[in-house]
């Protein structure tokens, strides 16, 4: 191992100089070092995604957590390759804006408690927007219908009230 030999003071000059590293240094930067960042921003995905309006307006949540909406039609989706099955799900029109989407039903016989014309209350399939393992076009699962948990009338514990 070689010795180095640096020109007296030149260890200070390179700790300021890695300090920086190429951005405005200052007491009077901070006003350009917030403007950048907050346009630098919006190249990331994320952050893009969770703030522009496009977004908004693409989504037929509208922004919310969930939504109602009312059965037009049970229907099966297949299962992609290499899976073989037919996934229960139920065409739902939204309450809040007419919007149709398809929503899995889930659980085993659970589609039997889904009928024509209920009200729905539907949430995310949990992957912000995207379809979930093999169930190809269907971003949304149900939750509740007619204003009881699915959960709950799977296991038995509540009965579909008769309207």
């Amino acid at each position: 191992r070689r010795p180095t030999t640096r020109a007296p003071g030149a260890s200070r000059y390179l700790r300021t100089f890695k300090m920086t590293r190429g951005k405005p240094a200052g007491i009077q930067a901070a006003r350009k070092l917030r403007n950048h960042r907050r346009e630098q921003r919006w190249a990331q995905k994320t952050y893009n995604k969770s703030h522009s309006i496009t977004a908004m307006k693409a989504n037929p949540f509208g922004g919310a957590s969930m939504a109602k909406g009312i059965v037009l039609e049970k229907m099966g989706v297949e299962a992609k390759q290499p899976n073989s099955a037919i996934r229960k799900c139920a065409r739902v029109q939204l309450i809040k804006n007419g919007k149709k989407i398809a929503a899995f039903v889930p659980r085993d016989g659970s589609l039997n408690f889904v009928d024509e014309n209920d009200e729905v209350l539907i949430s995310g399939f949990g992957r912000a927007g995207h379809a979930v393992g093999d169930i190809p076009g269907v971003r949304f699962k149900v939750v509740k219908v007619a204003g009881v948990s699915l959960l709950a009338l799977f296991k038995g514990k509540k009965e579909k009230p008769r309207s």
